[in-house]
């Protein structure tokens, strides 16, 4: 099915180009959006009476991600987490997580659907780049830094961290064995 982009999608094309996609495709995704519109002569008329108008709401919207895009440039995120000593997350950080956390921190209106994780959910204690996708071709990178979290059995009152093997140590001491 031939349409005509009302936007500029990815590998399909540019802003007024004619391009051949699966009917499926056009029917559920570009026309539903308002991404795209079949390729008549009467379309292709009107299209180019709205062409300037068209390309001037692109740029506009391209202007308003980038606005958001600045806000997240350089951030630096830190999530903490219940993880073993092996350094395996108990459950994960996934996009919505990631979302809430730069919503907490700048104060962006982020939705987990702009975050993109190709290699699905993470598992693992690590520092990870999270790519941004404002949409419009417009993106950012954000450093991400998967911690565990500190027990309170593992932080001694001058605010040092302690041992698991000392802390064991130190509240068997404690205790009278039982044994006895």
């Amino acid at each position: 099915m031939n349409v005509i982009l009302l936007e500029k999608i990815g590998k399909l094309g540019e802003i007024g180009d004619t391009t051949s996609v699966k009917a499926g495709y056009a029917r559920n995704f570009l026309f539903p959006q308002g991404k795209a519109m079949p390729a008549t002569k009467t379309n292709l008329v009107h299209f180019e009476e709205r062409k300037t108008e068209l390309l001037a709401a692109h740029n506009q919207k391209t202007g308003e991600m980038q606005k958001r895009a600045d806000k997240v440039k350089g951030l630096e995120l830190r999530i903490e987490v219940n993880a073993s000593d092996e350094g395996s997350l108990f459950g994960s950080v996934g996009t919505k997580d990631i979302a809430d956390a730069i919503n907490e921190k700048v104060g962006s209106d982020l939705n987990k659907s702009e975050v993109m994780l190709p290699h699905g959910v993470i598992r693992a204690l690590g520092e990870y780049e999270v790519a941004i996708d404002f949409g419009y071709d417009v993106g950012e990178t954000v450093k991400l830094v998967v911690a565990g979290l500190q027990s309170d059995a593992d932080i001694s009152d001058d605010g040092s961290v302690i041992e698991q093997i000392e802390a064991a140590e130190a509240v068997e001491a404690e205790e009278p064995s039982k044994s006895e």
